[in-house]
């Protein structure tokens, strides 16, 4: 994600902004295998959502646990996970780079040897008895979050003969309500596997897959202590971070 914003870049009219598909790539993309099952055969139907699925649920500070933006203590048993400690922060923000307060921020990833807590994940690499690899933080008035976790290793996936998944985190950012839902990935700054990633490959326009990439940010890291990327969030207009449940 680009680091400093500047206002001009969202200078449109109008209460929303048309977003520029030229950047999105096809539903359907033959180097990405698994986009074959992914992408509709059939135009969509357009199905109005209701008004509790509008307005509800709203989420409030008495359903983020203390630990939940804790990876590296919210699933200890018996001591902290292995791997590289970092911070992660970042700001959400709308299509003329105003903060968005008090949306729930979901996360979620790989261990430090690239394996997630999942019964469908059968990587060799072991499983970390003291990682979950999963939580979740509410952005505050400006519109701000932040967490701690141990940073992702990379994993291979059966895409090509030899295709691995560079080191990545989801990210979920919801709404007012569970169907306003976007889903997308963070990398990190100088990872040598970005540029043979498939999947990331399948995204056409370059600046796109820049703003996918978290910078190393040393103002914000914990000296002696934990390294921290920087991951903002836009959530529309020409300088929107790419969506994965937006690319049709």
């Amino acid at each position: 994600m680009d680091k400093d914003l500047n206002l001009a870049d969202f200078e449109q009219s109008g209460p929303f902004y048309e977003r520029d598909k030229s950047i999105h790539p096809p539903a359907f993309t033959p180097g990405y295998k698994t986009s074959f099952a992914r992408s509709p055969r059939l135009p969509l139907l357009s199905l109005q959502p209701t008004i509790s699925e509008m307005t509800g649920p709203l989420f409030g500070q008495n359903e983020i646990g203390l630990l939940d933006n804790d990876l590296i203590r919210n699933y200890a048993k018996t001591g902290e996970p292995i791997g590289e400690r970092i911070i992660v922060h970042g700001q959400v923000l709308d299509e003329n780079a105003r903060p968005v307060p008090n949306i729930l921020v979901e996360f979620w990833q790989a261990n430090a040897g690239g394996r997630y807590r999942h019964a469908n994940d059968t990587y060799i690499a072991a499983i970390d008895p003291n990682f979950g690899g999963c939580g979740r933080t509410l952005t505050d008035a400006e519109g701000r979050y932040y967490f701690r976790t141990i940073k992702p290793g990379p994993y291979p996936w059966r895409n090509g003969v030899n295709d691995w998944r560079p080191a990545h985190i989801h990210f979920s950012v919801y709404g007012q309500g569970f169907i306003q839902r976007l889903i997308t990935q963070m990398y990190f700054e100088g990872d040598p596997l970005i540029p043979l990633c498939a999947m990331l490959g399948g995204i056409p326009d370059a600046a796109s897959r820049q703003r996918l990439v978290a910078p190393l940010d040393l103002n914000a890291s914990l000296p002696l202590d934990s390294l921290a990327y920087r991951f903002d969030i836009v959530l529309r207009g020409r300088r929107a971070t790419y969506f994965e449940n937006k690319g049709a």
